[in-house]
């Protein structure tokens, strides 16, 4: 076996953990297949021979390339999905592998993860997460040991604290989304405007449009007369840990409705059919 099919080997057999480190540093698996494709291409021009830890070494090549990426995507503010629903959503290809991931890290912890600084992240998901020593993680984030051990302490409080306001979230908007689609599907008006803002928002982008969605309606009257009768194939979803509504058929996630909530109801629906940009998406469509 040549060198390169030795490394190709050993670098699939550190392929899942690989994965799982990128998953959970950056919240999307489009994004943690790209950070793995990177260490490999990384791989592919380093000499590898004289390594002793292949896999401690392929883990500080990943964890370094998600913290160049988090500090990017914090340096350009993305906020994608428009301003609530941060960007996601797998092809049905991949919805198995998606939600195996989710479900190993928890959602309502994906988001929280999102709200750390980008050291404190790595500092805390190599440490807490995969048991790294300080002494390893100090020269990913830049920082001495004892910093970087400071780094990973105040993001496990920030963690703890906001899992639990997090999780208890999620559980109140999944019951709207459930009450919504559930008054959608009977075609119940009556019970659409009780999950409705008054001022309530639908938007389109041009491909929904294209698919027979109007651009844009406005009022809970028309909202609800929007969804009247429809949504049998949509099912409740998290975007990235965000609640969220993906319509599927034949297992192909089409359509993604974003929601932004405000006072117990929904505010704002924004129905994204770009094909493209779904495929950029991470979702765990969930059970009804």
């Amino acid at each position: 076996m040549d060198e390169k099919n030795w490394l190709a080997d050993r670098f699939e057999a550190n392929r899942p953990h690989l994965q799982a480190v990128a998953y959970r540093m950056l919240g999307s698996r489009s994004e943690a297949d790209d950070a793995v494709q990177e260490a490999w291409l990384r791989l592919a021009r380093a000499d590898a021979g004289d390594v002793s830890n292949f896999g401690g070494w392929l883990t500080t090549v990943v964890a370094r390339i998600c913290l160049d990426m988090l500090r990017a995507r914090k340096s350009r503010r993305e906020e994608p999905m428009d301003a609530g629903v941060p960007e996601t959503v797998a092809s049905g290809d991949n919805a198995e592998q998606d939600a195996i991931l989710a479900d190993s890290v928890g959602l309502a912890l994906l988001v929280v993860l999102r709200t750390l600084a980008p050291a404190e992240r790595v500092a805390f998901v190599l440490h807490d997460m995969f048991d790294l020593p300080f002494e390893e993680i100090a020269p990913i984030v830049g920082r001495s040991p004892a910093a970087a051990r400071q780094l990973a302490s105040r993001a496990r409080r920030r963690v703890q604290g906001k899992t639990r306001i997090e999780d208890a979230e999620l559980d109140r908007q999944r019951t709207i989304v459930d009450a919504f689609l559930a008054a959608a599907r009977e075609g119940d008006f009556e019970r659409l405007m009780t999950v409705l803002d008054p001022n309530a928002v639908f938007r389109a982008d041009q491909f929904a449009v294209h698919m027979g969605s109007l651009p844009e309606v406005r009022g809970a009257a028309a909202v609800a007369e929007t969804f009247k009768g429809r949504a049998q194939a949509a099912r409740p979803a998290l975007v990235d840990g965000a609640l969220a509504v993906a319509v599927a058929f034949s297992g192909q996630v089409r359509i993604v409705l974003g929601l932004t909530f405000s006072d117990g109801r929904i505010a704002e629906i924004r129905a994204i059919a770009d094909p493209e940009r779904i495929g950029r998406f991470d979702v765990d469509v969930l059970n009804d």
